[in-house]
């Protein structure tokens, strides 16, 4: 009976099919590079060093009396926080010289005022202005105000007004700047975690600045703030700030908005709940400042020779 039935398909056993071995899920991409794409050395001394550079300054035009340099981006981007945090370095203690919100949906700037960098009781040579925030449609800062204070015709203390400009008939208008109210050197402040949503209104505000500064041959670097707030690894260390793949591509992301070379974006974390100093942060600020200044004196120097 046996063999009748053997070969019978009805009587056969099942083959058993082996259980595919489950695929792994990929690994999650790196946020780090294996090495930092800008060199930066995090010592105090280096730190220092930069200190007594800046407070040694030498002007190539010493009649200007201090470089001017203007701070101009979105509403909340850092502005007067990045000016608080450079006298901050120099004062070796927490200052509040720019009035600074906490939170606020309009910008909390509202006249032109030259903020001097103190060391100790006096002043170093070079200081910055900060203006109104740009806001997206015809709301914020006139960008003609701007175009106005990198030409020296903004006065000390004129009270912004986001409908219109100053004009060359208004008696407040300074019609004869001398070289010492004019701008050496403009500075775009820009917020990293937000530089993706920036309205293009805004944007192109900045690019108009920005184009005008360029025919007038002024130059211009970018402030980026708040890295710690685009990158956790920033947050939990700011000497991870270059091998960082989320800053390198807000980075990139800021030149092609606005036009700026990767090398003339610097970014740094600003003062903001900090109540000790840190030579980490005060690294990426003298940086920035560094080149700021350079960038002016460079300027300065060029006026000079085609006067």
């Amino acid at each position: 009976m046996y063999h009748m039935f053997k070969d019978d398909w009805r009587f056969r056993t099942p083959a058993l099919t082996p259980t595919p071995t489950p695929t792994p899920p990929p690994p999650p991409p790196k946020k780090e590079f294996d090495s930092p794409w800008r060199k930066v050395s995090w010592s105090k001394q280096h730190r220092d060093e930069m200190v007594r550079v800046l407070r040694n300054f030498e002007l190539n035009d010493p009649d200007v009396g201090q470089l001017r340099c203007l701070l101009h981006g979105p509403v909340g981007a850092g502005k007067s926080s990045f000016i608080n945090s450079v006298n901050n370095v120099f004062q070796g203690r927490t200052t509040s010289g720019a009035l600074v919100a906490a939170t606020s949906g309009t910008s909390f700037t509202k006249t032109y005022k030259t903020h001097y960098i103190k060391d100790g009781n006096s002043r170093l040579p070079f200081a910055f202005n900060d203006v109104m925030g740009l806001e997206a449609q015809e709301k914020g800062m006139q960008t003609k105000d701007i175009i106005n204070a990198l030409k020296g015709h903004l006065p000390e203390g004129y009270k912004f007004n986001p409908c219109w400009p100053l004009t060359e008939e208004s008696p407040e208008y300074n019609r004869i700047p001398t070289s010492s109210h004019k701008v050496h050197c403009l500075v775009s402040v820009v917020p990293a975690d937000k530089i993706s949503l920036m309205s293009s209104d805004v944007t192109a505000k900045m690019r108009k600045v920005r184009e005008k500064a360029s025919k007038m041959g002024i130059p211009q670097v970018v402030v980026m703030t708040m890295p710690d707030q685009a990158c956790d690894l920033v947050d939990r260390d700011v000497k991870n700030i270059y091998t960082s793949k989320a800053i390198k591509e807000k980075m990139q992301i800021c030149s092609n908005e606005l036009g700026f070379p990767m090398n003339c974006i610097l970014p740094v974390k600003n003062y903001h709940e900090e109540e000790m100093l840190d030579d980490d942060m005060d690294i990426l600020i003298l940086n920035a400042m560094t080149q700021i200044m350079n960038f002016a004196n460079d300027y300065i120097w060029d006026l000079q020779q085609h006067a």
